[in-house]
């Protein structure tokens, strides 16, 4: 089952602040319960590990560890069994505030896909290895457009493209021979086309042979000079094996790259950087057609959600936008609102002063803060729409930040009344 993006983006939050957490001696508990794994086995080996936990010398050490090991015995006994892609718990004395500080916290992860191991461990930090593996993007593809006067090497993993060569044929042009005959210029021509290509296959194989994780490799250009490249012997046999395409383009150059993908998405359909500017497209596509089965900006993305209305929301993964909720608890007078993450010194501080507007008490305070990713697309889940983050690496994506704020959203059905 292919996880969405939201889910990837909430994970990879969780392990961004795990990370940070310390202990101040080995007493943070990592723990990996595969699928197929019983509880009852898992509880039977931590009581014993709670046991070998008693011969700690450290007192504070002896202690957090022993605690942490019945805190997570005890969450253990509401889960019959582990989820469909195992269980992992992370849980550990974290200091505060310094030395004698410390605060025990648990953390509940369902990994986006089976974990394989059965792993109990102690150490100062968590163990998250397992974890980071599965985001990360594990096929590459190569991508190669040339014709007869430039080639560019590109690779395409996950939501990342990078360009990694431009190099130049120095041909002659098709102008006139002038005083030589037109069979030795056109010898010349073919001749500085042939070590152009050899050039071209060998930055191939450095390029290309040592990526562990090459799914194939796409080759366009304008013209017959691809087919040649191609189809000749300039590529090594690895790389000839590996070629799942060869497009006619209208460009060379980041142009012919862009176009390359474009024209590929049948074969880079599960590709993060195709989805996403599919994704895009699609909602810019809709936006000329009929701009009733679309809403961007917070406001008309929030009241959609709110009626159920989304089929798909577009959150771009640079927003710096948190959504906080005010409160009096001497009334219960709450108001909500949205901030830029370096407004937020301002706010706290005018809250401190201001006097709640329903029972005049000074006690109105910040109750939650939390981004506008996070809310939005929780919400999103909530009313059974798609929640898709989209990073800035495509010209979609840069799109979908500056001109619509970041927040976009394809519906299933035109609020317009």
């Amino acid at each position: 089952m292919k996880r969405s993006s939201f889910e990837r983006y909430k994970l990879k939050k969780t392990l961004e602040v795990l990370e940070k957490k310390k202990g101040y001696h080995t007493e943070l508990v990592s723990l990996y319960i595969p699928p197929e794994r019983q509880i009852s086995d898992v509880t039977n080996y931590l009581k014993q590990e709670y046991g070998t936990a008693s011969n700690i010398k450290s007192k504070s050490t002896r202690k957090n560890v022993m605690d942490a090991i019945q805190k997570i015995l005890a969450l253990l006994k509401n889960v019959p069994k582990p989820p469909p892609t195992g269980l992992a718990i992370f849980c550990g004395a974290i200091p505060t505030n310094g030395q004698g500080t410390e605060r025990m916290e648990l953390t509940t992860i369902v990994p986006l896909e089976p974990i394989k191991i059965y792993k109990y461990h102690c150490d100062n930090k968590f163990f998250l290895d397992p974890l980071k593996e599965m985001l990360v993007e594990k096929e590459t593809y190569a991508l190669i457009v040339i014709d007869r006067s430039e080639a560019d090497f590109a690779t395409l993993k996950g939501n990342h493209l990078e360009i990694l060569k431009k190099i130049t044929s120095g041909a002659p042009g098709k102008h006139s021979a002038g005083g030589q005959s037109q069979r030795r210029f056109e010898r010349l021509i073919e001749q500085a086309g042939h070590e152009f290509f050899k050039r071209g296959g060998e930055y191939a194989k450095e390029l290309f042979l040592e990526i562990p994780d090459l799914k194939g490799l796409l080759i366009g250009g304008p013209g017959p000079s691809k087919n040649k490249f191609a189809e000749s012997n300039y590529l090594d046999y690895r790389l000839k094996n590996a070629i799942l395409g060869i497009v006619d383009l209208s460009y060379t150059g980041s142009p012919g790259i862009d176009e390359l993908i474009d024209k590929s998405r049948d074969i880079l359909q599960n590709v993060r950087y195709s989805e996403e500017k599919s994704l895009v497209q699609k909602f810019l596509t809709m936006l000329v057609k009929d701009d009733s089965l679309v809403a961007y900006g917070e406001k008309e993305v929030r009241q959609a959600l709110n009626q159920g209305a989304v089929g798909t929301l577009l959150l771009s993964e640079d927003l710096d936008i948190l959504h906080v909720t005010i409160s009096c608890p001497n009334c219960n007078y709450r108001e909500e609102t949205t901030i830029k993450k370096e407004q937020l010194p301002s706010l706290e501080q005018e809250t401190q002063y201001r006097h709640c507007p329903k029972c005049d008490s000074s006690l109105l305070s910040i109750e939650t803060l939390k981004p506008i990713i996070d809310e939005l697309g929780e919400l999103a889940e909530q009313t059974g729409a798609d929640a898709e983050i989209i990073s800035s690496e495509t010209e979609e994506g840069q799109q979908l930040k500056q001109a619509f704020g970041g927040i976009a959203a394809l519906l299933r059905y035109s609020l317009d009344h």
